[in-house]
């Protein structure tokens, strides 16, 4: 019961977080308001970052930002830190 809770919890975060870039990749072309970076980096940073790579190649989305790209591939680094440690725990226990 638990697994499938924090299937569905990702799932439905990695679709959250990829109609966000979604919406300022269209902000943007608009010239409109736009979904601030530290939106964006939160949303990558604690919830989950795949589709964030997703949404960033599909919509060629921030992609040349040389600040943006370290701070977005710093907080995957995290989450590959915290997979790894999860990982880890499981298999020790």
């Amino acid at each position: 019961m638990f697994v499938n809770i924090v299937v569905l919890y990702f799932v439905l975060i990695n679709v959250v977080t990829f109609l966000i870039w979604w919406i300022d990749k269209r902000k943007a072309v608009k010239q409109k308001w736009r979904i601030s970076e530290k939106t964006l980096l939160v949303f990558s940073l604690l919830w989950w970052f795949v589709w964030a790579i997703f949404g960033m190649q599909v919509f060629n989305h921030k992609t040349i930002k040389s600040k943006f790209l370290v701070y977005f591939w710093s907080a995957v680094a995290v989450w590959f830190v915290i997979l790894w440690f999860l990982f880890y725990s499981y298999l020790k226990s």
